[in-house]
């Protein structure tokens, strides 16, 4: 009986997976017109044009909107592996590919004593939540290399190493996958892999580490934490503008800087925790390494002075992993997660206009989206403290001090 009710469990999981999937291609191939700016321009202009830069050897070195680390370059150069295709069309299917690499780990991840098929069931109705956004940038290929990673972990440190070392050359937040890991051959491995990797491409391509500076001259992009207060200070007479500024919309004005230098301090307190916790954590299971880099992933999301939708799709897959395990604590949170997810698609792309604005649909809904980060970002770092960190030892009775006096008998 058990047997045919999980065989049309899976049954029902791919047909949804089928369903959505042929849907968010059907958008990006536009045979679908999904409502809001075209999400695909980024592919078939900015993408297509960093491809012809890269075959010649070099990096973009002109062009401030590539603030990507050097292994990006393989994700922008892969649809020349299907050459039959047109570049954008390419891509897409190498996006679909790694959405079922990532589904077919997941599935296999489920299997076992203390482990469940919840993982895979967040990451085929996550993914749809975020529209096609998806597969019009190449987060979800980063991300399929994250889970991986992260599954991995258990039982293979050096592979789960190499892959965290990897996945920090293509967007660099893989790295805070290793925050949970105590097997040093890990973290050696990872060093290895992402120092070698760093190593060839400054050797073979010019320009390999410029978008380091590119990153560092952001400013606070609309759809990020800190931007509601120039949302709500433009209702007030702020003297600010709505630009597109290094590839994403951003505020130009007085103040923006300090609400950046704000973001990254909020970043640094996260980091602090995160590096406490690590300090204190004593007690560890299957799950521990998937929630850590949940929670630490999250943080840095919520804090950031750009959060871009496709950012989610890191969220949503690190959540999927961590609901591979029974004994995760993180459901609550990867729920507030998902429901952030839905409200990402309606700020981006169908209700973009309503943000730029700044008018009362636009705020509620960033307020909405944000407002449940951080929620989600509170309650899995308690989550996490909890369960790892032991309580302190209470101090020890003392006995009730005796009277030095005699009794006077009366």
């Amino acid at each position: 009986m058990k047997t045919t009710a999980a065989r049309g469990s899976l049954a029902g999981l791919l047909a949804l997976w089928a369903l959505t999937r042929g849907a968010l291609l059907l958008c990006v191939l536009k045979v679908v017109v999904f409502p809001g700016p075209d999400v695909t321009s980024d592919v078939s202009v900015i993408y297509r044009g960093w491809y012809d830069v890269l075959r010649t050897g070099t990096f973009p070195l002109d062009d401030v909107t590539w603030q990507y680390p050097p292994a990006a370059a393989l994700a922008i150069l892969s649809p020349g592996l299907l050459p039959f295709l047109e570049y954008a069309t390419a891509f897409f299917v190498l996006a679909l590919v790694a959405d079922v690499v990532t589904l077919a780990l997941l599935l296999y991840a489920g299997r076992g004593p203390g482990r469940t098929r919840g993982g895979a069931w967040v990451w085929v109705a996550g993914v749809p939540l975020l529209g096609p956004t998806v597969y019009a940038r190449y987060d979800v290929m980063v991300t399929a290399v994250a889970v991986a990673a992260l599954l991995a972990a258990g039982r293979y440190p050096r592979v789960m190493g190499a892959l965290a070392g990897f996945g920090a050359l293509l967007k660099v937040w893989p790295a805070l996958l290793l925050l949970g890991v105590r097997r040093r051959a890990a973290w050696v491995s990872a060093a290895v892999t992402g120092a070698g990797a760093a190593a060839l491409f400054a050797v073979l391509m010019p320009g390999a580490f410029a978008f380091l500076t590119f990153q560092r001259d952001r400013g606070t992009e609309v759809e990020s934490l800190g931007s509601l207060v120039f949302h709500v200070a433009r209702h007030h007479g702020w003297e600010g503008e709505v630009l597109l500024n290094y590839g994403s919309v951003e505020f130009l004005g007085p103040y923006v800087p300090w609400v950046s230098t704000g973001a990254l301090v909020l970043s640094g307190a996260a980091l602090a925790w995160l590096v406490l916790w690590r300090l204190l954590a004593t007690r560890s299971e299957a799950h521990t390494v998937a929630d850590a880099a949940f929670v630490a992933v999250l943080l840095f999301t919520t804090t950031s002075r750009v959060i871009s939708p496709q950012y989610m799709v890191w969220l949503v897959g690190l959540a999927a992993v961590c609901l591979c395990f029974r004994g995760s604590r993180m459901r609550l949170p990867v729920a507030l997660v998902l429901v952030a997810s839905f409200v990402t698609v309606l700020e981006f792309p169908l209700w973009f206009a309503h943000v730029v604005a700044s008018d009362p649909l636009g705020i509620g809904l960033l307020v909405l989206r944000n407002g449940l980060l951080v929620a989600a970002s509170l309650l899995a770092a308690r989550r996490l403290w909890s369960a790892t960190v032991p309580l302190p030892a209470p101090l020890p009775r003392q006995p009730a001090a005796r009277s030095s006096e005699t009794p006077v008998s009366s």
